[in-house]
């Protein structure tokens, strides 16, 4: 068996027909790192009768002056248990690469385990034994990230859409869709027409400009795997919701006002601050839906970016406008993606989790967040290095050139 390079056509047939693979295994995402400074390569394990037996997309960039890496998104497409198979790959791998590169980074899609939420522990499976025979093999296991410091989570949440259903969310989760919904909130599909609203709620989350997510958007598109989505505010609606719920809770009001003449305990004074308050909140909710209707204003609060890709759905990145946090658009948004897909897919990967579980976690809000949609956490087997050149390596990392090239840095998400 040999490596050859792979044709678009070749390699996009296989990736599609792997038992488990990923949009940043397609040559839709090849061509998106293209456009930050990347090169790329399609290349394929053939045997003997010119059967593809494995393949991987090979990113390749410049590190330091000279020199140059791999980087192998979710991996290589290959069955990770056959390991002679895994063996033939990883030779022909450094034989063909060896002279072009220091080193192939890869991060398998390879779920190793599952959390259990309530223990918050996570329950290992037979999976754990690909890092044994990778290890056996040459490749160097980095470091587990805690939070987002790698180029992928260590935890993913992904939500089973058989399993779905609006009533099994978590209490607090329901209650804030229930608030959105009261409030107008309502779900657009737009085109790249509405990529400038969707990067003013996502540009604080990382450093890059908008032009990333304009491609992200144009390259995934023409093959119908990109949706963007915006949550909007309508205003009727809006109105009218907070005036059914003015008037309910006045009849209510006045009920318990004439509770208390008669009855003046704790309990019913109680009940009657609660609706005093309540009655503030919708009169209140009242002019800001008025107001919006009388000057015609047109107030998005959020989006996100999808991609579909066989039978999953990925929320690429996200984002709501914080100055409206009490709107709950972030719940609302992910309910309405949740239901808008549960039909023709089979899982929405809702992204990065981590496995702290501690009160110091500085993501636990994000957490929290995810946890509410009742997901599978699973964890992944982590990055792995196959070294072609030790020396030029070493060099690279005691410069801190690695650290620099590949450590991610995440802004606190709260929900």
């Amino acid at each position: 068996m040999h490596i050859r390079e792979l044709t678009i056509a070749e390699f996009n047939s296989f990736a599609r027909n792997f038992p488990i693979s990923s949009y940043y295994q397609s040559s839709n995402y090849a061509i998106l790192m293209a456009e930050g400074g990347y090169d790329y390569e399609f290349v394929g394990l053939v045997d003997e009768l010119g059967v593809i037996r494995a393949g991987a997309l090979i990113l390749i960039k410049k590190i330091g002056i000279t020199y140059r890496y791999g980087y192998s998104p979710k991996g290589f497409l290959v069955d990770y248990f056959d390991q002679e198979l895994l063996k033939a790959f990883t030779d022909a791998l450094r034989e063909y690469y060896r002279k072009k590169l220091v080193f192939i980074k890869i991060n398998p899609e390879l779920a190793i385990g599952e959390i259990d939420v309530k223990s918050k522990l996570v329950n290992y499976n037979q999976n754990i034994i690909v890092r044994d025979y990778l290890k056996e093999l040459g490749y160097t296991k980095l470091k587990n990230n805690l939070y987002f410091e790698s180029l992928f989570p260590r935890f993913n949440a992904i939500v089973n859409l058989s399993e779905y259903s609006f009533q099994k969310l978590g209490k607090n989760t329901k209650n804030k869709i229930r608030k959105a919904l009261k409030r107008g909130l309502v779900l657009e599909k737009v085109g790249r027409e509405g990529l400038d609203i969707f990067y003013d709620f996502i540009k604080r989350k990382k450093d890059i400009n908008d032009f990333y997510y304009k491609n992200y958007y144009n390259i995934f598109d023409k093959d119908n795997e990109c949706d963007l989505f915006l949550v909007k505010v309508d205003f009727e609606k809006y109105l009218l919701n907070s005036k059914e719920l003015y008037d309910k809770e006045l009849e209510k009001n006045n009920y318990l006002s004439h509770l208390l003449i008669g009855n003046a305990n704790d309990n019913n004074i109680k009940r009657k601050m609660n609706s005093d308050k309540l009655l503030l909140n919708y009169k209140n909710d009242i002019e800001i839906a008025t107001k919006g209707l009388r000057e015609n204003e047109t107030l998005y609060l959020g989006g996100a970016l999808v991609i579909k890709y066989l039978n999953r759905v990925h929320i690429a990145i996200s984002g709501i406008n914080t100055l409206y946090r009490q709107y709950n658009a972030n719940y609302f948004l992910h309910y309405k993606i949740l239901e808008y897909y549960k039909k023709d897919f089979k899982f929405v990967d809702l992204n990065g989790f981590t496995g702290d579980f501690s009160s110091n976690n500085p993501y636990i809000g994000l957490n929290n967040f995810k946890l509410g949609f009742k997901p599978k956490i699973y964890e992944f087997i982590g990055e792995f290095d196959l070294i072609f050149n030790d020396k030029i390596y070493g060099a690279l990392n005691k410069k801190g050139m690695l650290a620099k090239e590949f450590n991610r840095k995440r802004k606190r998400e709260k929900q």
